[in-house]
């Protein structure tokens, strides 16, 4: 049984070092260490583990900063939120809702110092956890960072490390039915045929993988899809260039999206063949009616 508690211990912490080797690949030059878990956690940082039996098996740390929802602090009005810096699970315990335990505790870490917003990075080409992100958490997206980390290693190794920057309001209506389940999940078929448009088509070519189209459609209306690959990381491996020619791709696609005001606000994978779609919509996505189709 998983246990989810504080790391405490300069132990826990030295395997926390071993999940982000393993979680991603990272080398020791690339890894937070120690010292600055450490120090962190010493000076009020949000560092969660996941625990099977003494083992850490996966783990969060979030760290308090400007930019978010008004918190008001002796009459003072304080701009707070937290910053999920990170969260890994080791590979065998991956799918197992392992990270899904680690993010509630991590939301009501939050909310117990009266923070109602977290923001986080993560590559918007990695289907899974645009899945966990979007559609799980209930987080939204109107940011993207091109080459955010610089040059990477690992699973990141030879591309562009972009990042879209998600926020996760806590106490958002939608957001909590969401996490309650209370969501009626959308369909492509649906989505089109209540009008939203797909801003990319994406043949196959003669090995099965899709490639990026060169012309975009007409970005414009209320609900647009954006596909990307359903497996990133084997297209990747089979196709180095092709990847890449996906990175450059969405980049230009979705800075135009939400430079005109469009946000991530679902995301949805269909089976046989498997594809990968993000929904974005424009104006108040926070009163999205778009859970009622």
């Amino acid at each position: 049984m998983i246990e989810i508690r504080p790391l405490k211990t300069l132990d826990e912490m030295h395997q926390a070092e071993e999940v982000q080797r393993q979680a991603w690949g990272m080398d020791d030059l690339e890894i937070a260490g120690v010292h600055v878990l450490h120090a962190l956690q010493h000076n009020g940082a949000a560092l969660l583990g996941a625990f099977d039996g003494e083992r850490l098996v996966g783990f969060c740390l979030g760290v308090l900063s400007t930019g978010g929802p008004i918190v008001y602090e002796r009459n003072t009005a304080v701009p707070l939120k937290m910053y999920s810096v990170m969260a890994g699970v080791l590979p065998d315990y991956q799918s197992q809702s392992v990270g899904y335990q680690l993010k509630l505790a991590q939301r009501k870490f939050a909310l117990n110092m009266g923070v109602h917003l977290i923001t986080w990075t993560y590559d918007p080409l990695e289907s899974r956890n645009a899945y966990f992100n979007i559609a799980k958490l209930g987080a939204v997206c109107r940011t993207y960072h091109p080459h955010f980390h610089g040059d990477l290693g690992g699973i990141n190794a030879g591309l562009p490390t972009d990042r879209f920057e998600v926020e996760w309001y806590l106490a958002d209506a939608r957001a909590e039915r969401q996490l309650r389940g209370e969501v009626r999940p959308f369909t492509l078929q649906s989505l089109l045929q209540s009008g939203a448009r797909l801003a990319n088509e994406a043949p196959l070519n003669d090995v099965g993988l899709p490639v990026p189209s060169s012309s975009m459609a007409n970005l414009s209306g209320e609900w647009v899809l954006v596909e990307i690959p359903a497996e990133f990381q084997t297209l990747k491996q089979q196709d180095f260039a092709l990847a890449q020619q996906w990175r450059m791709h969405t980049r230009t696609l979705f800075t135009q999206l939400f430079a005109i005001g469009y946000t991530v606000t679902g995301f949805l994978s269909t089976p046989h063949p498997r594809r990968s779609f993000y929904l974005l919509e424009i104006g108040d996505y926070l009163q999205s009616p778009i859970s009622n189709l």
